[in-house]
């Protein structure tokens, strides 16, 4: 049970989600309302990303997915594809210190052979830095696509079959599952609990479409930048409100 305080008021969270992911968008609104460049919006992006990891952290959630950079992104203009690139070398010396300070353990899915080499380099240093954590994991997917990811897990299955060292008969929900790219989460978290997108938009993009079956989702108006540590409770309060029955009654 977690108790916050907003305006004078107070709300007690007595159901906190184990994994939350996040569609973190509007960065590119967020920075044209005050007359910048879309990549003045990603910059704040990840300051409002160390805020809500923190606060996750502190509500005891378990898993964080946020949705950094899709595999149809990179249909975006070539400089700002090339600045959100740079964002995880700067994500490692500005920011994985404190997350590390809160003992967040940093974890990537996605594409990750296409990603530029000093974008790889900089997660792979965040990840062994805080490998040995113990607390939230803060999963990034960069370069992620949804049907990609389920292409992947069935060809892996294709070929397990093909090989000899799989039964047909035996496939089931947990065979597709472990090929996927969460399968590297604890077992009991791989699906996200709540999913949130900021903005105003009303759809999943291509993120998570297995793993989000049975989800709550909770969209805002509020554009990313904005959203912070508020906002996570605002969504949180909003989850406890849900009644998840999974297809029964």
């Amino acid at each position: 049970m977690f108790t916050f305080k907003k305006k004078q008021t107070a709300t007690t969270l007595e159901k906190i989600p184990n994994h939350i992911g996040i569609i973190m968008d509007g960065n590119g609104r967020w920075a044209k309302k005050r007359l910048q460049p879309r990549v003045f919006g990603h910059k704040a992006g990840m300051d409002a990303l160390q805020d809500v990891t923190i606060a996750a952290s502190d509500l005891g959630v378990k898993v964080l997915t946020v949705y950094a950079f899709s595999t149809e992104n990179w249909s975006r203009p070539d400089d700002e594809v090339s600045f959100i690139m740079n964002l995880p070398v700067e994500f490692f010396d500005k920011y994985v210190p404190k997350l590390h300070e809160n003992n967040v353990r940093v974890q990537v899915i996605g594409e990750l052979a296409h990603l530029p080499e000093a974008t790889l380099d900089a997660m792979n240093r965040a990840i062994a830095k805080t490998k040995h954590n113990s607390g939230l994991v803060l999963n990034f997917a960069l370069n992620y696509g949804g049907r990609s990811e389920l292409v992947e897990a069935t060809k892996q299955i294709a070929q397990a079959v093909q090989k000899g060292e799989l039964d047909p008969a035996a496939i089931n929900e947990d065979t597709i599952a472990s090929h996927l790219m969460t399968s590297e989460l604890p077992y009991l978290y791989r699906d996200p609990d709540l999913i949130i997108r900021t903005s105003g938009e009303l759809r999943l993009s291509n993120f998570l479409p297995w793993q989000s079956a049975y989800s709550e989702f909770y969209f805002t108006k509020t554009l990313w930048p904005d959203f912070k540590r508020d906002g996570l409770y605002e969504a949180i309060k909003e989850y406890n409100q849900r009644q998840r029955r999974f297809g029964g009654v």
